[in-house]
C-alpha cells in the first residue's frame, strides 16, 4: 500500500523543544512535514532546533512560545500554528509536568498544576484546533503514559492526570470523527525522569526486571508511533498504543 505523502503538511507539537518532543518534531519533518515547536521555558533548545531543521529544508519550521495552563494562550497558539501555512493537519500534546504527590502531602497547587498541565490544556488545544483540522481531515495525538493504567507510587496527581488524557482521547475520537482521527501514544521506560524526580539505580533496574524486553526505549520509538498515527493510520480512531516493551503485561 502507497503511504500518503505528508509534503508541505503542518503539524504542532506542544513541549517540543527537547527530550521525546523533539524528536517527534524531527521524525515528522524528515517525512515531509512542516514543523511548529512550541516552548514554554526552554527557548535556547526550541531555537536550536529550530535552525537545524530550517537548514535541513528551509522555512519549514517555526518556533512559539505558550504558556499552556492559560487557555487564551493555548487558543492563540492554535490560530498562529494555522495562520503560517494557512492549514494544520496534525495536533501533538506532548507537553506535560511530572512530579510527586505524595497521599497525605497533596496540596490544591499541585492538584490545579497537574491537571491543568495535563488534561485541561490538551482538551482545549484540542478544542481550538478541531475546526482547522477537521478543514484537512487531520488528527490528534496524545502522549500520555503506562503509569495511567498501573499507577506509579508517589505520583498519584500525575497518574490520575494521564488516566484523564487517555479518557480523553476516547471521547474526542467519538466527538471529532469522522474528519478527525484522535489516538494517544502511551510510553513506558523511554527517558528516565530529571533533577529532582530522578530515579535510583535500583528503581531503574526493577521497571527494566519488569519489561519482558529486558531494556528501555527510546524517544526514536515514540516519534516512530507518531509517524505511524499520522501517515498509516486512516482507520485507526480512539486508540492507545503502548510504546513499554511490553511492561503492561505485568
Amino acid at each position: 500500500m502507497k503511504k500518503s505523502s505528508l509534503a508541505s503538511k503542518v503539524a504542532l507539537i506542544t513541549g517540543s523543544a527537547r527530550r521525546v518532543g523533539a524528536e517527534i518534531a524531527r521524525t515528522l519533518h524528515d517525512a515531509g512535514m512542516n514543523i511548529v515547536l512550541h516552548y514554554n521555558v526552554s527557548e535556547e533548545e526550541a531555537f536550536k532546533l529550530c535552525e537545524q531543521l530550517n537548514q535541513k529544508r528551509k522555512e519549514s519550521a517555526v518556533v512559539m512560545r505558550a504558556e499552556l495552563q492559560e487557555a487564551e494562550s493555548g487558543k492563540m497558539l492554535i490560530q498562529k500554528a494555522a495562520e503560517t501555512w494557512k492549514r494544520l493537519d496534525v495536533l501533538v500534546n506532548n507537553a506535560s509536568r511530572f512530579y510527586r504527590t505524595s497521599i497525605g502531602k497533596i496540596t490544591d497547587y499541585a492538584w490545579d498544576d497537574l491537571m491543568n498541565s495535563n488534561l485541561k490544556a490538551p482538551f482545549f488545544l484540542a478544542q481550538s484546533a478541531a475546526p482547522f483540522l477537521a478543514a484537512t481531515q487531520g488528527t490528534i495525538i496524545n502522549i500520555t503514559d503506562v503509569n495511567a493504567d498501573r499507577p506509579l507510587h508517589d505520583f498519584a496527581v500525575y497518574c490520575i492526570s494521564k488516566a484523564g488524557l487517555v479518557a480523553m482521547t476516547k471521547i474526542l475520537a467519538k466527538e471529532l470523527g469522522p474528519l478527525i482521527r484522535v489516538n494517544g501514544i502511551s510510553p513506558g521506560s523511554i527517558l528516565w525522569p530529571e533533577g529532582d524526580n530522578a530515579l535510583s539505580e535500583e528503581d531503574k533496574q526493577k521497571i527494566i526486571e519488569r519489561t519482558p524486553l529486558l531494556r528501555s526505549g527510546s524517544p526514536e520509538d515514540v516519534a516512530k508511533a507518531v509517524l505511524f498515527f499520522v501517515r498509516d493510520a486512516d482507520f485507526i480512531t480512539g486508540q492507545i498504543l503502548n510504546i513499554d516493551g511490553g511492561r503492561t503485561l505485568g
